[in-house]
């Protein structure tokens, strides 16, 4: 019995077809559909996760699973989801239990344990490690150069545009929204309606943040996405410039001979 279990909750594939099952069923859940066998289903997918918890706990030690971080990630989600089995006793309406609707959400969270089965993903992660260590004092200057356009730009433009510089988390986020080339001329439009659309100061703001757009959004993010690749690919370099070497000392190996 016990290596049943062991066969059947230490199975990938089993836990992978599970966890589409569910994330199925909670995307009906959603969409608005409900009904009894949706509700048992989900409840049925999340026992079935709870018992893989618990062969696994048995089965690599409290301390062996919490150390694995895709198994701590596995079981915050289990708990996260517990709470969802009180439906099936107390109906939420009779008592002030809406809390508990906020664990129901948490539960679309469960699709995250997918993607720990693509092959080479905690690879790319590690990568993505590298790349964030690599290119963190670029981002953080990056965003202190939006915050102090952003400072400046509520200063200046406050009254042009009160939509987007009125305050300063709204101006930050317009000069973010520039850089991104995301209402890259609407909201400079904007700004030059307020003085006039063919008035000279009109065409200072449209020079001015055309400045922005180039300075932030062409030459400072691709020099940004630049730095980040690179050192995303880092790795994979090291892995070719290994084996370039190995060639190379083999050939030197075979001349000499």
């Amino acid at each position: 019995m016990k290596n049943l279990f062991k066969g059947i909750f230490l199975n990938d594939k089993f836990i992978l077809a599970v966890i589409l099952l569910n994330s199925c069923i909670i995307y009906m859940q959603v969409s608005g559909y409900e009904s009894f066998t949706v509700s048992l289903s989900d409840t049925i997918c999340t026992l079935i996760f709870l018992v893989e918890m618990i062969v696994k706990h048995r089965e690599y030690g409290f301390k062996g699973y919490w150390k694995n971080g895709w198994n701590r990630l596995d079981g915050i989600l289990v708990i996260l989801s517990l709470p969802s089995f009180v439906e099936l006793f107390i109906p939420l309406e009779m008592f002030n239990l809406s809390f508990l609707l906020i664990f129901r959400l948490l539960r679309v969270l469960r699709f995250f344990r997918v993607l720990h089965f693509f092959p080479n993903f905690s690879k790319m992660v590690q990568g993505f490690k590298v790349a964030l260590r690599e290119s963190y004092a670029i981002l953080l200057s990056f965003f202190v150069i939006i915050v102090i356009f952003g400072l400046l730009n509520c200063s200046l433009f406050r009254e042009a545009d009160p939509e987007h510089f009125q305050t300063p988390l709204r101006s930050i986020y317009a000069v973010f929204q520039i850089c991104t080339v995301e209402g890259w001329y609407e909201i400079p439009n904007a700004v030059a309606e307020y003085y006039g659309v063919s008035s000279i100061l009109a065409d200072i703001v449209r020079i001015y943040f055309c400045m922005i757009l180039i300075l932030g959004g062409i030459i400072g993010m691709s020099f940004i996405n630049s730095i980040f690749v690179d050192a995303m690919v880092a790795d994979n370099n090291d892995d070719v410039k290994a084996q370039l070497y190995e060639m190379e000392q083999n050939m030197e190996r075979n001349n000499k001979k």
